[in-house]
């Protein structure tokens, strides 16, 4: 593929990487079981045992929530729009985009799913799962900055070409993929949701990132605070309004933690101190929230 070939099909986002057929309203086909007699150009019903995962897909975490909360709505409504597969080898079908939406699918006990099968190749396939999960904001921070260098290093897109590929600007890009050169620690704290990306940026530049990033989920400081912390070049003590740091917590109090886990599927933050204590529930979707709300009144 020619390099112009490559920046129109990228700029173009997602619409262009899948073709343009649209496949938000589609008329279900029959199911066929195998790749070589399913259609390329359409949409078919296909066995949902003969479809398989992409190890290689940028999204790394599914709460057992949001994957409840999408069974639910499909048992309800249908899967509404179909996944995207390619043919591999045998009868077998990889998911090129809406592992979620077939994960959720075999909850819902579908025994098919509408799918695009499309021949792509390993590259095309990566491209299309960065861009798809960035769009629907599916990734978490840390996935999503990654996801971007991935396309600039591996693929050697420019980030103006995927900024226009994922409808963010270049500065967005650039700034994303600037997090990763924070400690690991500090990545830990934004991928699962105790940082945000503007918590990490205000503390990106600074030589004591680490310690001011647990100063931060300690203290539930704001943005605004964070970079104040930061320019100030202080790192105050986790402990300074009672509360225990999470590294101090005892064995006790992360057992708590992985089981309330465990119920909801959401990261759980317990701390507490001489004047008592917090649980924070960190969710990322409001589909989640609901579900926390129903279960605690009772309903879920």
């Amino acid at each position: 593929m020619s390099p112009a070939e490559k920046n129109k099909r990228l700029g173009r986002g997602l619409s262009a990487l899948l073709g343009e057929t649209d496949t938000e309203d589609y008329a279900p086909a029959a199911s066929t079981g195998s790749a070589a007699e399913a259609p390329r150009g359409g949409v078919s019903t296909l066995p949902i045992e003969l479809i398989q995962p992409n190890p290689d897909q940028p999204r790394k975490t599914m709460t057992e929530a949001e994957l409840d909360a999408l069974a639910e709505s499909i048992a309800d409504k249908g899967i509404v729009q179909p996944i995207l597969v390619r043919p591999i080898k045998g009868d077998r079908y990889e998911i090129v985009a809406g592992e979620r939406r077939w994960r959720a699918a075999q909850r819902a006990r579908l025994h098919e799913v509408p799918a695009l099968v499309r021949e792509l190749t390993d590259r095309e396939t990566l491209e299309i799962g960065i861009v798809e999960n960035v769009q629907r904001a599916d990734l978490n921070p840390v996935e999503e900055a990654q996801a971007y260098k991935q396309l600039v290093e591996r693929f050697g897109h420019t980030q103006d070409e995927v900024a226009k590929a994922v409808s963010k600007s270049r500065s967005h890009v650039a700034n994303m993929m600037r997090l990763l050169a924070l400690p690991d620690s500090v990545l830990a704290h934004l991928a699962e949701g105790r940082l945000s990306a503007g918590h990490a940026r205000a503390i990106a530049t600074a030589p004591n990132a680490a310690v001011l990033a647990d100063n931060i989920v300690a203290r539930g400081l704001s943005v605004r605070e964070a970079e104040k912390l930061a320019k100030s070049g202080e790192a105050v003590p986790a402990t300074s309004k009672g509360v225990k740091s999470p590294a101090g917590k005892d064995a006790d109090t992360r057992a708590l933690e992985a089981d309330i886990a465990a119920r909801l599927g959401l990261s759980v933050d317990i701390r507490h101190g001489a004047k008592g204590g917090e649980i924070r529930v960190h969710y990322q979707t409001l589909e989640q929230l609901d579900d926390v709300c129903r279960r605690l009144s009772g309903q879920g």
